[in-house]
């Protein structure tokens, strides 16, 4: 075990954040700590570090092992270039190498016992400089950066002159090659395309040490974690396996807690009803009989309401009209800035009720496109045509539709003056906004509040097609699930830019993949898109040499007709059992309900004084037991 968290508690302003939390972790083990923004993730983490101290408890990290921390802002200054900031880690390494070239000219000059002591410590000092890597760690430092997404052009660029994004890579290059014990990461795929957060996949995976990870990119975590630290309410909870291991056992669990919540609430309730109907008597015997009741009543434990988190946001997207077949056709599309061309040649058609994922590196023009599309940006050459009855929504991971200086209720208001007051902050509080926060200055708040103004102002447009740029930047989990379960059930058109792999696979039903310049279309999600890499033997770095669309041979088109046809079953597959699971978890909480209902029954005094009628009633509520029985293994073994 390499680190211990014991009964960890803080509060901020008497607000419990963390209640008694506790966990361990192993010396090997990739730990991930989820929950929803405000759960206390990050602090959590400040304390482990010692960056703050916990009201109770303590953290035991084990003897000597060394920890590695990226918090999620980074801000530091350095007239250094990006490389000289790397080699900065590899100092010792750099010493030693100039220790050796110093013996080395010295052994010109020297003899006898001499020479002889010096060969010896030249002999050490060699071994030592073996063993640290140190004929390695220059391409080592290559190896890093230019997995996190830097190309040889951009070593010579000073720190100060970076952007938020490119200093926090820069941080985590440093922290990778300082090869910690345990390495503790605060969102560190915020900044990072697809590409660079495969390659970090694949390095921590292989990581000889412990890691232990903040996030809400489940892809991410499925491919990472070995254990979920779940926070909820300030208490933890621990879970083996990964993200969606992790989410099948919480569901378990929830519907667990739930029904013993609303059976508990049931009991409660109709012990009241008695207790009410006894004093209603008004004889000695009656109250007391009801008094005793109350004592029972008062001396139950009572089972805690269950966070429903999901029920406290809620989306609805409809578009106010069916738009044409035709929804989007892009011609001979190119852009340029100076000499970098970001793309040329551009051809696209979209039709109505596609979900298509824009993916690509970062820089390559994916935002680019899409604020042509609004008008915002003009393109070089060609032209987009939109079809008939279309009205677009934008969403900008910029939040430019947004107006700083002007209140939450003043930007829904002026947007949509024909919305009363009790419209508008029914719809705020929809995205969690309430009371006097609805007048706060846009400009004031967090990206992930801007985030959800700027999806109430798209549930409010009724628009046909849904134009997305990174909808799920600065969304905790919880909240993406929920955009991810309104735009499945929206009627119209989405195109969108992420690089939430995890977010593409649940709502894409067709993949542009933008690299080199052109756009490949892949039908089907991002597990689909990565299975067609494999059956091409493309990496998703060389996809750009799958045939384009636009222009396919013959023999493609061939193979891509057998393609679309196995990912046709295999959709259709995959929804027979998704509806199949929805109707064994209906079958579930219905045989519960009629279980409950049965065992109240059998304190009836018809019921309980009658053996035929009680063995009758019994026999009844076993047969639903054993069906419950088999119906919990069915849904083990679908989900």
């Amino acid at each position: 075990m390499i680190l211990s968290v014991q009964n960890i508690s803080k509060a901020f302003l008497e607000k419990d954040i963390l209640k008694q939390v506790s966990f361990h972790i192993e010396d090997t083990s990739k730990t991930a700590i989820v929950g929803i923004n405000g759960a206390g993730k990050s602090t959590l983490l400040k304390i482990i570090v010692g960056e703050l101290e916990p009201d109770e408890g303590q953290v035991v990290l084990a003897k000597d092992k060394k920890i590695g921390y990226l918090s999620q802002h980074q801000d530091f200054d350095s007239t250094c270039t990006i490389f000289e900031e790397m080699l900065k880690i590899k100092q010792h390494i750099l010493d030693m190498e100039t220790q050796m070239r110093q013996m080395e000219f010295d052994m010109k000059t020297l003899s006898g016992e001499a020479l002889d002591t010096l060969m010896k410590r030249y002999s050490d000092l060699s071994h030592q400089y073996e063993r640290e890597n140190g004929y390695a760690y220059h391409s080592e430092c290559v190896g890093v950066l230019k997995g996190l997404g830097f190309c040889e052009d951009d070593f010579e660029k000073t720190i100060s002159t970076l952007s938020g994004g490119q200093k926090t890579r820069v941080a985590l290059g440093r922290l990778l090659l300082l090869n910690p014990d345990l390495i503790i990461l605060d969102e560190p795929t915020n900044h990072l395309d697809m590409a660079s957060i495969s390659w970090l996949e694949s390095y921590l995976t292989n990581y000889k040490g412990a890691v232990l990870i903040v996030s809400h990119d489940r892809y991410f975590l499925d491919k990472i974690a070995d254990q979920i630290i779940e926070l909820d309410g300030g208490r933890a909870m621990s879970f083996s396996g990964n993200y969606t291991a992790y989410a099948a056992k919480k569901e378990i669990i929830r519907i667990s807690e739930r029904n013993a919540y609303l059976n508990q609430q049931r009991e409660i309730k109709h012990q009241e009803e008695v207790i009410d109907k006894l004093k209603s008597f008004n004889r000695e015997k009656s109250i007391k009989r009801a008094e005793s009741r109350e004592k029972m009543l008062d001396k139950m434990e009572r089972i805690e309401k269950p966070t429903e988190v999901r029920d406290d946001m809620r989306i609805t997207l409809s578009p106010r009209i069916t738009s044409g077949n035709d929804v989007l056709s892009i011609i001979d599309f190119a852009k340029s800035y100076g000499e970098l061309t970001l793309f040329k040649n551009v051809n696209i058609d979209i039709k109505r009720g596609e979900h298509v994922a824009i993916i690509g590196k970062n820089g390559t023009g994916k935002t680019t496109l899409l604020k042509i599309l609004n008008g915002l940006e003009s393109q070089d050459m060609g032209e987009f045509k939109l079809g008939a009855k279309v009205e677009i929504g934008y969403y900008d991971q910029e939040h430019h539709v947004l107006s700083m200086e002007k209140t939450l209720f003043d930007e829904i208001s002026d947007s949509y003056p024909n919305l009363t007051n009790t419209e508008i902050r029914n719809c705020l509080a929809a995205f969690l906004i309430t009371g006097d926060d609805v007048f706060k200055r846009v400009g004031d708040i967090s990206g992930g509040e801007r985030g959800r103004i700027s999806l109430a102002k798209l549930m409010l447009s009724n628009a046909n097609f849904l134009i997305l740029d990174e909808p799920t930047n600065h969304l905790d989990i919880t909240s993406k699930e929920i955009l991810e379960d309104a735009l499945n059930a929206y009627e119209g058109t989405v195109l969108y830019v992420s690089h939430d792999r995890y977010f593409v696979n649940k709502t894409a039903t067709r993949i542009l993949n933008l690299e080199n310049g052109q756009f490949t279309s892949y039908l089907g999600n991002y597990d689909d898109y990565l299975a067609t890499l494999e059956r091409q033997n493309l990496s998703p770095d060389t996809s750009a040499s799958f045939t384009k669309v636009s222009n396919p041979k013959a023999s493609d088109a061939s193979e891509g007709k057998q393609d679309w046809k196995a990912m046709k079953e295999e959709a259709a597959a995959k929804r027979k059992k998704e509806n199949q699971l929805k109707k064994t978890e209906e079958e579930i909480e219905e045989l519960e309900t009629q279980i409950s209902d049965l065992e109240e029954k059998l304190s009836l005094p018809e019921i309980a004084t009658s053996s035929v009628k009680l063995q009758e009633l019994t026999n009844e509520i076993n047969t639903r037991k054993t069906r419950l029985s088999d119906l919990y293994e069915l849904w083990e073994t679908l989900a």
